[in-house]
């Protein structure tokens, strides 16, 4: 019987020239280990160092690649009060 893996994350990474890049995985450290080696999304390479400035994990694909889909939509400030914790009525 195959294991079933219910961790799926979506992930902001804080680029090296102060852009956020915001992806999905199903396994968080193989995904940083790949972006770090120019091996991730071509948005990253050469815009290293990368540093993982936020997180959330999620029980099915779909609903991780729902939030992702969400927080690319949002504008900086978004991202950045999301980020800090804050929400956008604090």
């Amino acid at each position: 019987m195959p294991v079933i893996d219910h961790n799926h994350f979506v992930y902001i990474l804080e680029c090296a020239d102060g852009t956020y890049y915001t992806g999905y995985t199903n396994n968080l450290e193989k995904r940083l280990r790949a972006h770090e080696q120019g091996k991730g999304a071509k948005y990253t390479r050469g815009r290293g160092p990368l540093k993982l400035i936020y997180h959330e994990t999620f029980m099915t694909k779909e609903a991780a690649m729902s939030r992702e889909y969400a927080i690319k939509r949002m504008n900086r400030q978004a991202k950045v009060q999301l980020v800090k914790g804050e929400t956008m009525n604090d």
